[in-house]
């Protein structure tokens, strides 16, 4: 299981990207890049990483439930999400 802190920078990073979302789409279409440089990194979309919510696991991950398959798993079985059952024939 990741740190809590890898969970908590993740909300940060989501946090700025939200935030200067409309301003590099403006300088992008401007094509003022001396300017897009001088904002912040992590405001770029392309720096996130999907990771489990719940654990921070950055691999194997379902991207409508935004948990990782382990966590989907147990979930699953203890009847936390609606309509999902484990399959048998």
């Amino acid at each position: 299981m990741a740190s809590k802190s890898k969970i908590e920078k993740q909300k940060r990073n989501t946090a700025l990207v939200k935030k200067f979302e409309e301003r590099r789409k403006a300088l992008k279409a401007a094509g003022d890049y001396e300017a897009l440089a001088k904002l912040p990194r992590s405001s770029s979309r392309t720096r996130l990483r999907r990771i489990c919510q719940l654990t921070g696991r950055p691999r194997g991950n379902y991207r409508k439930f935004q948990i990782s398959r382990i966590m989907l798993r147990d979930m699953a079985l203890d009847g936390l999400i609606p309509g999902m059952k484990k399959a048998s024939w």
